[in-house]
C-alpha cells in the first residue's frame, strides 16, 4: 500500500515518474498514494461545508497526468507536492475573499496560506489555503468570481494551445493577453479594497465627526461604487468574450 511507504520510497518514485522510466507497478504505486489523501480532503471538505455553510468544488484528487507533468515542470520532490488534495471556494469580491481566507485560518489553525495575488504566478491570482490533516496536504483555492474567469480563460487557452501556455511558455501575443486580463482583474480588487477601506468606521478616527465630513466620505463612497460596478461589468464581458473566442477558434 501507498501509504505504508516511506518518504524516501515516495521520492523515488517521484525521481521515476520524473524520467519516465516507470514500470506498471509504478503507475499502481501513484493512484494508490493518491487515494491515499481521500480522508483528509473529505475532512476538509465537510468541515467547510458545515462549518462555513459554503460549497467547495473543484477535482478532489489532481489526475496522474497533471501530477506527472508538475514533478517533471518542477524542481520538486513527490512528498513535497501540496495539490494532490484540493478544493476550490468561488466567492464573489475582493473583500470577500479575505473574509473567507480568515475564516478557513480561524477553522484550520495552522494551515499556511499563500497570496497569489500579491505574487501571481504568470497572471494566476488567488488565494491558497494549505491545510494538514494526518500528515496529508490539502489545498484549498480562493478565488474571487474575476479570478476564476481568468483561471478558465487560461485552461482554454492551454487547451487550444499547449498547456506551457499556464507556466510563462508559449506564443509572445498569448502571454501578454493572458497578463493584460489579469492585470484588469487586479485594477478591480484595487478598487474593491479602496472601497472596503472608506467604508471602515476606521476611516474617520482622528478627524472631526461633521456632518460635513461624513456628507464628504459618503459622496467618495457612492462615486467609487459605481466605478467599481461598471469596472467589474467591463472586465466580466471582456474575459466572458475572450474565453469565447478561444472556443470558437476551435
Amino acid at each position: 500500500m501507498a501509504q505504508d511507504l516511506s518518504k524516501s520510497q515516495i521520492d523515488r518514485l517521484g525521481q521515476r515518474l520524473k524520467k519516465s522510466t516507470t514500470e506498471e507497478v509504478d503507475l499502481e504505486l501513484l493512484m494508490e498514494f493518491r487515494r491515499s489523501f481521500t480522508e483528509a480532503y473529505k475532512t476538509v471538505a465537510d468541515l467547510i461545508r458545515e462549518r462555513l455553510q459554503m460549497m467547495p468544488t473543484g477535482r478532489p484528487l489532481k489526475t496522474v497526468g497533471a501530477l506527472t507533468a508538475k514533478l517533471r515542470r518542477e524542481s520538486i520532490r513527490l512528498t513535497q507536492v501540496q495539490d494532490i488534495a484540493g478544493c476550490r471556494l468561488v466567492v464573489d469580491s475582493y473583500t470577500h475573499q479575505e473574509s473567507t481566507a480568515e475564516l478557513l485560518r480561524a477553522l484550520f489553525p495552522g494551515a499556511m496560506v499563500f497570496d497569489r495575488r500579491a505574487k501571481p504566478s504568470h497572471g494566476y491570482r488567488a488565494v491558497h489555503i494549505i491545510v494538514r490533516i494526518k500528515g496529508k496536504s490539502v489545498e484549498i483555492q480562493v478565488r474571487t468570481y474575476l479570478q476564476h474567469l481568468w483561471a478558465a480563460l487560461s485552461e482554454k487557452m492551454a487547451d487550444r494551445y499547449g498547456p506551457e501556455i499556464k507556466y510563462g511558455g508559449g506564443k509572445e501575443s498569448l502571454r501578454l493577453k493572458l497578463a493584460q486580463a489579469s492585470e484588469r482583474v487586479r485594477s478591480v480588487e484595487n478598487m474593491e479594497a479602496e472601497l472596503a477601506a472608506l467604508a471602515d468606521p476606521k476611516a474617520l478616527e482622528g478627524q472631526s465627526e461633521t456632518r460635513m465630513r461624513f456628507a464628504g466620505l459618503e459622496r467618495r463612497v457612492q462615486t467609487l461604487q459605481k466605478r467599481l460596478d461598471h469596472q467589474r461589468r467591463d472586465v466580466t464581458d471582456y474575459l466572458q468574450k475572450a474565453i469565447d473566442d478561444v472556443d470558437r477558434s476551435r
